[in-house]
């Protein structure tokens, strides 16, 4: 999860540092295309079915929608906001998945502790609402779209735990995911009329890559294996690292302002997933 944590602070970084050469969505469809291609190649190495009947195609379907929507409104959001400030609004996910999980899964309800972490880190959302709006306006429509990646994120693991999907594959769950997105997102690109691929310079070329192999594919393989073994939610006791690290990645390659009320902000989101997963 620390690994995990350190890949996924970059993400955005990658995604604006390859803007002027591959148009937000497109980068995504592009992304998923290539994990989907290389989790058919690790299928067939391992020998893991991806045909047989197991119940998971309906909840596989529809976490794959779920998934797909999230990075549309990760993708249209970084066009609109910073990536330090997109990392803080989606790493709201684990709360809002301790949340789904609470009214779903038996074995993982919120005690007294994981409420008041949830309240926290709801503060932190509306500080970091408000630095926008005191120091930059502009941002709060991407801001707002990272807030629905966030609770489509947490659907899309309440779906993985609460269903058939929990005792699939951690390749076949993925691909369900990385398929429909690898589908979709580039037919969403080219209907809101983005420019699509302009130019793939050798810096827009890494980018792609990073995302495509070292996120979409490696990290998410081991992240949906993580959620076959373990519980959702103490996993995510790492993922206030990442708003974190998010935030020094991009104020040191993408030169973004780093406010004291954003800050704030930070603190109070990572200081409540802590209290929301912790033991």
């Amino acid at each position: 999860m620390l690994c995990l944590c350190c890949a996924w602070s970059l993400t955005y970084v990658t995604v604006k540092l390859a803007l002027p050469g591959v148009s937000a969505v497109m980068q995504a469809g592009i992304r998923f295309i290539v994990a989907s291609v290389l989790l058919l190649a690790w299928a067939h190495w391992r020998g893991v079915q991806l045909l047989s009947r197991d119940g998971s195609l309906w909840p596989g379907l529809l976490a794959g929608v779920l998934f797909a929507a999230e990075f549309v409104f990760i993708a249209i959001g970084l066009t609109r906001t910073g990536a330090s400030r997109m990392a803080v609004f989606v790493y709201l996910a684990p709360c809002f998945t301790a949340l789904g999980l609470h009214w779903t899964v038996s074995s993982e309800r919120l005690s007294a502790r994981q409420w008041s972490g949830v309240l926290v880190a709801f503060a932190g959302i509306i500080v970091a609402f408000g630095d926008g709006f005191i120091s930059e306006r502009s941002s709060l429509l991407g801001d707002a779209f990272g807030v629905i990646a966030a609770a489509l994120w947490a659907a899309t693991t309440v779906v993985l735990r609460a269903t058939k999907l929990g005792a699939t594959s951690p390749t076949k769950t993925l691909l369900y995911q990385t398929g429909i997105a690898g589908i979709t997102l580039p037919l969403v690109s080219v209907a809101m009329g983005e420019a699509g691929v302009v130019a793939l310079t050798p810096l827009v070329v890494a980018c792609l890559a990073y995302q495509a192999v070292v996120v979409a594919f490696v990290s998410y393989l081991v992240w949906f294996w993580l959620l076959t073994r373990y519980f959702a939610a103490r996993l995510s006791v790492f993922a206030f690292l990442t708003p974190l690290l998010s935030v020094v990645a991009g104020a040191w390659l993408l030169s973004e302002p780093v406010r004291p009320l954003f800050v704030l902000a930070l603190a109070l989101v990572a200081g409540g997933i802590y209290l929301v997963n912790r033991r």
